[in-house]
């Protein structure tokens, strides 16, 4: 018998730990090789993880909740026959706690994290566990025990994530204002005082799930860091409308589902990238970071009510069909939690089909890094003004409004005007010829 280390698997890019969701099996359970073990939350999707091997599990070495680091190990599976040197560990390190196994392996900045000055257990008079990676942090910017208890934290039992600690230190380090301001206003470092809530006897009070929490804390940042500016278009969609009328059936019978309006979007979309590779690009601090791939996200409502953004790479490689069949089959397995983080991370401009809820515009805030986002409006009939070879007609179109946010340090009115004009264009020269 031989025992296998199972690490905490790299789960993305930029991934560089995970949350321990739930242990699906027990200690003493005989598990099959890519048979599910646990699920594990990061800051991007929740996922299960499989079996590195099959045998016995033999020892769990974390708690569900733990937030562990990439490459520190998870469990001990004990297994028939003999293993690679590079599955087998030592006598030794096999004996020794989960903790000390677990700052072994754990990547550098973590395992210095751990150390007789910061150890992974709650501060004095607070009761919170401070993962790895929020204590490494606190460390380097010299943040007290006491100073780390006050910061609010996001995570699950109001842990402190690392998003939390890192929009606390910045705050914290920006100027102070003068003294004549100081007397006058709060300084930019004081947290925001806190809304009084009035609460009666007949109120519900809900706990925020840990996903609407994670969407509450990236849409304030995204407010916070960019300075959102929306320009507006009408559409006139009526081909896209008569087409797809035409077609919806005997594509739905041909590709066995349906042909939604999205992929038309979409595809509009990535033409007005190609036209415009400066809305294609996302900020580092005083760089501009020009994107050559065109991975559009497309926002997805799940039956929880919550929102999930997973993104068609080089989108603008695909034809009408190529991009119905992604956006249809990464809806289903969105709503399904069956993505992988690859799916959710590298989107590089993003869409929102607000239409869908019956709204004919909206102002989308930004998915950061990215510097833009469109918002598509329900499709309506309109008495409009058509221009005929013997004169103008007064006739009914489809109708849409395109809502096109942008964020105002990089795109200036100009660009984002024209963008969303050409996204326009695209659609509304779409022909009335084209085959599937």
């Amino acid at each position: 018998m031989a025992t296998v280390e199972m690490i905490m698997p790299k789960m993305g890019e930029s991934i560089i730990e995970g949350t321990i969701l739930t242990w699906l099996k027990k200690e003493g359970d005989t598990i099959e090789q890519d048979e599910s073990v646990l699920e594990v939350a990061t800051d991007k999707v929740d996922t299960e993880v499989p079996a590195t091997q099959g045998g016995i599990l033999k020892q769990i070495l974390v708690k569900e909740g733990d937030v562990v680091a990439v490459g520190a190990p998870i469990a001990i599976i004990e297994t028939e026959g003999e293993v690679s040197n590079e599955q087998s560990k030592s006598p030794a390190k096999e004996e020794s706690s989960p903790k000390e196994a677990l700052i072994a392996a754990a990547p550098a900045q973590t395992a210095t994290l751990v150390s007789e000055n910061s150890k992974n257990e709650p501060v004095s008079g607070d009761d919170r566990f401070y993962s790895p990676l929020v204590q490494s942090i606190a460390k380097e910017e010299n943040i007290s025990k006491s100073e780390l208890s006050s910061i609010s934290g996001t995570g699950k039992d109001g842990r402190v994530t690392k998003n939390d600690i890192l929009g606390y230190i910045k705050n914290r380090n920006q100027p102070k204002p003068t003294d004549s301001i100081s007397n006058a206003k709060p300084s930019a470092s004081a947290p925001m005082p806190k809304a009084e809530v009035s609460i009666s006897a007949s109120d519900e009070i809900i706990e925020m799930d840990r996903m609407r929490k994670m969407i509450a804390q990236r849409m304030l940042d995204s407010k916070r860091i960019s300075p959102h500016v929306t320009s507006f278009v009408e559409a006139d969609v009526t081909n896209i409308v008569l087409w797809r009328n035409k077609v919806k059936d005997a594509y739905k019978k041909k590709e066995g589902e349906a042909l939604t309006f999205t992929p038309f979007f979409v595809q509009a979309v990535a033409r007005a990238i190609r036209d415009f590779p400066m809305i294609n690009i996302s900020v580092d601090g005083d760089k501009i970071i020009k994107k050559k791939d065109i991975n559009i996200g497309i926002a997805v409502a799940l039956p929880s009510g919550n929102l999930i953004v997973p993104n068609i790479k080089n989108a603008d490689q695909f034809n009408l069909t190529g991009l119905s069949k992604k956006v249809n089959d990464l809806a289903l397995r969105a709503r399904n939690n069956k993505l992988s983080p690859d799916e959710l991370g590298g989107g590089t401009y993003t869409i929102s089909n607000v239409g869908s809820f019956g709204n004919v515009m909206g102002t989308p805030i930004i998915m950061q890094p990215q510097v833009a986002i469109l918002a598509v409006g329900a499709i309506t009939k309109k008495p409009a003004v058509v221009e005929t070879p013997t004169g103008d007609v007064i006739a009914i179109r489809h109708k849409m409004f395109l809502s096109h946010s942008y964020d105002h340090r990089v795109v200036d009115g100009s660009l984002g005007g024209m963008f969303v004009k050409r996204v326009a264009d695209y659609l509304e020269e779409f022909n009335l010829d084209t085959e599937l």
